[in-house]
């Protein structure tokens, strides 16, 4: 891993654990949650379309109209 992960980001990330990412069980939430940070960055650099689905980028102002 080039850089070094921000220790609150992943300590905030070992605290809010999800109920499934709980059942699994960890030694070390820290660690688990330092992968999941990592998995996400990853794909988060790398947003290249999926075979056969294009990725859409929509602003705001492309949704419906509000309603009143």
């Amino acid at each position: 891993m080039p850089d070094e992960p921000d220790p609150k980001r992943v300590q905030g990330r070992a605290d809010s654990l999800l109920p499934e990412e709980r059942s699994v069980g960890s030694d070390d939430p820290a660690a688990q949650a330092e992968e999941i940070l990592a998995e996400s960055d990853a794909r988060t650099e790398d947003r290249v379309s999926p075979p056969g689905k294009p990725v859409e980028h929509r602003r705001s102002e492309d949704t419906v109209d509000p309603t009143d």
